[in-house]
Order: structure tokens, then C-alpha cells, then sequence
């Protein structure tokens, strides 16, 4: 069998209607398929799935009622583990670096806080978070990847502050309707 990429990465969401707001309003994915799932032993789960491009697909849960499902918990990840937002994080492919630059200034445009383009060496990004607290990110490569890139080994050196983990890095909506 040969690798094609995801199917769909699933995460959770107390708020599905602010994460579809986002998804689909500010970020422009559209949704595939929605599902109210009926619990039979109470409550239900609202399942969404959105086209992230190349039949990949990111869906959100949302519990409401259902027993052992807590009605609050931390859905942006990093924080209930208490690692800085870069640990878990996802990142949409933009094709070119004039396409991520765009794409930041669209963000910027519809309210969300972006960080400025961060050079990898080998791709650029631009992140920001979703209602959720997780941490996205679009990127792009610069430069095609070669075997002393797959070796492991020094590359550059860092401060905690440069890497941003003395912090939750920069990046809460300044939109109050989506934080």
C-alpha cells in the first residue's frame, strides 16, 4: 500500500458552532459531512468534517450530555498537558510564499491574530489559533528537502524565547466574537 496522506485528523471541540464559524467563515474549508449522533445512554455528539484540500479532511466533535464525556474541558491540547502551543499544532499547506503572505493578510483582515512569517530555512509560516486555543499554521516549502536534511543533527541554536516557549506564543484572536 502506498502513503496518500491523512484521511481526516479528529479533534474535539466544547463550541461547534464558533469552530465551524472559523473553519468554513475564516478559513474557507468546507464542510463534507455533518452528523448529530444520538447516544444511547444520553445525550448526543455533533460530528463535522471539513475538506482541507486533497480529500484530506479535519473534523471536530462536540459532546453535549453523553456520560463520561466531561461537559468542560481544555480542547486546545497544549494547555491540559501544559506544553507551549507549538507542541500540538496543524499546518495547512499554502503553495507559495506570495500564497502564505496572502493568506496572513486575509487572516489579519477578518480579525485574527498572525504572527509574522517565520523562515524555517526549508519553508515559511505564518500561525495563529482557532476558538479552540489550538495552535495552526499555514506553511510553504522554500526548498526541496535532501538526505542531510533527513540526518539528524545540529542545525542552529535557540533561545526558550525565540522558539516561544516562555509563552503561549502571540496568537488569541483580537476579534472578542472569536476568542
Amino acid at each position: 500500500m502506498s502513503h496518500k496522506g491523512f484521511s481526516h485528523i479528529g479533534l474535539s471541540t466544547l463550541d461547534l458552532d464558533k469552530t465551524r464559524e472559523f473553519y468554513e467563515g475564516v478559513l474557507g474549508f468546507k464542510p463534507v459531512r455533518c452528523d448529530i449522533i444520538k447516544i444511547k445512554e444520553g445525550g448526543q455528539i455533533r460530528h463535522i468534517f471539513f475538506d482541507t484540500g486533497r480529500d484530506q479532511l479535519i473534523a471536530f466533535m462536540e459532546a453535549r450530555g453523553v456520560p463520561g464525556v466531561p461537559a468542560e474541558y481544555d480542547a486546545g491540547i497544549n494547555r491540559g498537558l501544559g506544553v507551549p502551543s507549538a507542541f500540538y499544532h496543524f499546518a495547512f499547506e499554502a503553495s507559495n510564499e506570495a500564497a502564505l503572505c496572502a493568506k496572513r493578510e486575509e487572516l489579519i483582515a477578518k480579525g485574527v491574530q498572525v504572527t509574522e512569517v517565520v523562515d524555517h530555512d526549508w519553508a515559511k509560516s505564518i500561525y495563529f489559533k482557532d476558538p479552540n486555543g489550538m495552535q495552526l499554521e499555514y506553511a510553504c516549502f522554500t526548498r526541496e528537502l535532501g538526505e542531510d536534511d533527513a540526518r539528524m543533527q545540529p542545525r542552529f541554536e535557540a533561545s526558550i524565547r525565540d522558539m516561544g516557549l516562555d509563552r503561549d506564543v502571540n496568537i488569541v484572536s483580537t476579534n472578542p466574537a472569536r476568542r
